[in-house]
């Protein structure tokens, strides 16, 4: 069964809010987006596509409902997370002025980075496990209905995330950027570990 037009009216705006709500993920690209320029970071946003596409794979196939069953493979998940972005933000935190702007910026390197933070952070889990499968049919095969909204929030994260790298990309033309640019890695940096000590109070629902 494909997902009517009336579940889509309903999806996806509230797709597009949860897709804009800072986080993580959007926290990391406004990062990329100061440190790189809007289309590098638009590069490494395909690896958090590619990191929701396993997801929602994951979900399709059983083992998004095993892990959302399982405390321990959550927690295990949950806490990789946490320490990865403890580990950016205090490198960021540490980083020279210089690095504000000509940081490690090599392409393959912040799509990694775009990956391990969406494959690891407990929200986009819950996003797959919990939040899409609410607007599914019960009454008819759910693995379609899954494709298909999984696609296209996919598409809505995408789309939303490319603003926070546009945004990123506009404060990196400013003076105060370029001038200031110790100071912008400690509030990147605090910021990002703000982000990983709220994931760290990530509960399963």
């Amino acid at each position: 069964m494909t997902v009517t037009a009336a579940t889509l009216a309903v999806f996806v705006p509230a797709a597009m809010l949860v897709a804009a709500t800072p986080g993580a993920n959007n926290l990391l690209s406004l990062v990329h987006g100061v440190k790189a320029g809007c289309g590098r970071t638009m590069f490494s946003l395909f690896g958090r596509m590619a990191a929701f596409a396993l997801l929602l794979i994951a979900v399709v196939t059983g083992l998004g409902a095993l892990l959302a069953a399982s405390e321990v493979a959550f927690r295990i998940v949950k806490w990789v997370g946490v320490a990865y972005l403890a580990y950016l933000g205090l490198r960021m935190w540490r980083a020279p002025a210089a690095e504000s702007t000509a940081g490690d910026t090599a392409p393959a390197k912040l799509l990694r980075k775009e990956f391990t933070v969406a494959i690891t952070n407990p929200k986009a889990i819950l996003l797959f496990t919990a939040f899409i499968p609410q607007f599914v049919d019960t009454g008819a095969s759910a693995t379609g209905q899954l494709f298909t909204l999984g696609a296209f929030y996919i598409v809505i994260e995408f789309a939303m995330a490319t603003l926070y790298a546009l945004a990123g990309s506009l404060l990196r033309r400013a003076d105060g950027i370029a001038r200031h640019g110790r100071l912008f890695n400690r509030i990147g940096g605090g910021m990002m570990m703000g982000a990983s000590a709220l994931l760290a109070t990530t509960r399963k629902t």
